[in-house]
């Protein structure tokens, strides 16, 4: 209960500092009035349209990308695991590359919707591989090799365009928790909860397939219809944040090793929520650590999320390790 309790405060914390807290300054009074209700047309933008979209955001990318890395792990029994590693990351950047490279001034909506489509291109790949392989290992290496093979069409995108569709598509690799406001952030949020609010169900199953597919059969649970669903919900998850947020790095390896340091147990009806809370978590004070130094009024600029989250990310999954080796 009290380990609960931390990790919800925790999130209110980084919630609470990256709302009131900005690279464009505004007296904390203010913020906090905007917040109650009052504030200036000035405030109210900063802090509504801006800062708690970007939030919101982050909090929910964090929570998805972090259970589809615990569902990851446990299907494949893989601690390395994680979504980008079976190419539906790769699938969403060869959408937003051809959405970018083949038109620089591709718009926000363009870009994310071709990032879409190119992420379930790989999900419909990797679930008619589900459906046809028994083993989890071998549809494993068969994501690694479609993520290479996507990620390979990406780079001769790229060498064969203009020097803005490059400029356009690097901006996008940078990774951003901004790009969803207004009725994009309800359909995001719509798309991210949905998914989060089912996998609870999946708890019994995921805790069987932990123990090996010879148990989960003895049990009861069909294995391969399983696996494909699962695999659906994390591909969703993984293809909707990355094609709103860009390529986010290291949440979907990280927080699932935390989260059972934290939790205790192995059981997904508690490892579940905590990921969750822990995912939100690291994706909130990645935020807040990309703002800072503008913040601090050390530069005009906000850091790029794509070099904030390894820097957090592979240090934790390195100390879990070497703690776990002892």
């Amino acid at each position: 209960m009290f380990r609960s309790l931390l990790l919800i405060l925790s999130v209110v914390l980084f919630f609470a500092l990256n709302v009131l807290l900005g690279p464009t300054p505004l007296p904390l009074s203010e913020a906090v009035d905007c917040v109650l209700g009052g504030g200036n047309d000035t405030a109210r933008f900063i802090i509504l349209d801006s800062r708690l979209p970007a939030a919101l955001t982050a909090l929910l990318a964090g929570a998805a990308l972090a259970v589809g890395g615990l569902v990851m792990q446990t299907l494949f029994r893989n601690p390395l695991a994680d979504p980008s590693l079976l190419g539906i990351s790769a699938g969403a950047g060869l959408g937003a590359a051809i959405a970018l490279l083949t038109a620089a001034g591709a718009t926000l909506f363009a870009t994310a919707s071709a990032a879409m489509m190119g992420a379930m291109l790989a999900i419909a790949l990797l679930t008619a591989a589900s459906a046809w392989l028994r083993s989890a290992s071998s549809l494993l290496i068969v994501g690694v090799m479609l993520s290479f093979l996507l990620g390979s069409i990406t780079s001769i995108l790229n060498f064969f365009a203009t020097d803005e569709g490059v400029r356009s598509y690097v901006i996008w690799g940078l990774g951003n928790f901004s790009g969803a406001y207004g009725s994009r952030l309800v359909g995001f949020s719509a798309s991210v909860l949905l998914p989060l609010l089912a996998l609870p169900f999946a708890a019994r199953g995921l805790d069987a397939l932990l123990l090996g597919d010879d148990y989960a059969h003895s049990v009861g649970i069909d294995v391969r219809r399983h696996r494909t669903l699962l695999l659906l919900l994390v591909g969703w998850l993984t293809a909707v944040t990355t094609a709103v947020c860009g390529p986010v790095a290291f949440i979907g390896l990280a927080v699932p090793h935390a989260a059972r340091r934290f939790a205790g147990t192995a059981l997904h009806r508690k490892l579940l929520p905590c990921t969750v809370l822990l995912g939100s978590t690291t994706a909130l004070a990645c935020l807040f650590v990309t703002r800072l130094p503008a913040i601090l009024q050390l530069t005009p600029s906000i850091m790029p999320l794509a070099a904030i989250t390894p820097l957090i990310g592979a240090p934790v999954v390195i100390a879990l390790l070497l703690k776990g080796n002892r």
